[in-house]
């Protein structure tokens, strides 16, 4: 990383921490270029907490560490985005997030589908349901889709909402290992859709 630049804040950059997998903003900690050192050797957040006036690993008293998976810093040098994967609440209330939210995936979660797919494509793991999908082919993974389609249909019309959900679900899990196949990604579809939407 380039230099950070501590000088505007006396001595202290602000560090916002991200969950790595469901992109949710967890807290906002404080850095000095020594907690910063840790957090790279250690892998662990560890910040400088103004009010104990010393360095202050995130979890070091409750357990809950925040595990880096990157840092990132800003344009001017002087912030940091912290990706994490966080061991339990974040918040010293017990909370998920600081900020009072739940940590939970949203649509992120597709993204999160992908990589395991993709995965599963690059592996090949025996006795996996998504490996036997694409042992089987590209005609029958299409054929999978087409089938999920028309049970998705068929819940919508004249099932019950739990099992559209379900059914709906399966569809898109399908249509992903599809993708997957001819080397595409969920994200393309966002891409084309952003393309119509404008």
């Amino acid at each position: 990383m380039a230099n950070l630049d501590y000088s505007k804040l006396n001595g202290l950059i602000p560090a916002i921490i991200q969950d790595d997998k469901t992109k949710n903003v967890l807290m906002l900690g404080f850095m000095n270029e020594e907690a910063y050192n840790k957090t790279l050797e250690t892998g662990k957040v560890t910040f400088f907490s103004r009010t104990k006036n010393r360095l202050w690993t995130k979890g070091e008293e409750s357990g809950h560490f925040l595990n880096v998976v990157s840092i990132e810093e800003d344009c001017d040098h002087d912030t940091l985005l912290v990706k994490v994967n966080p061991v339990g609440p974040t918040c010293h209330k017990g909370t998920d997030t600081c900020f009072g939210t739940k940590n939970e995936y949203g649509v992120e979660f597709f993204r999160y589908l992908q990589d395991f797919i993709a995965r599963r494509h690059e592996e090949m793991p025996e006795g996996s349901y998504t490996t036997s999908l694409f042992n089987s082919g590209v005609n029958r993974m299409a054929q999978k889709v087409g089938e999920e389609a028309v049970e998705t249909v068929i819940e919508a019309t004249n099932g019950t909402d739990d099992r559209l959900i379900y059914e709906a679900s399966d569809l898109i899990y399908h249509l992903i290992v599809l993708l997957t196949s001819k080397g595409h990604r969920i994200e393309d579809l966002a891409v084309e859709l952003q393309k119509r939407h404008k």
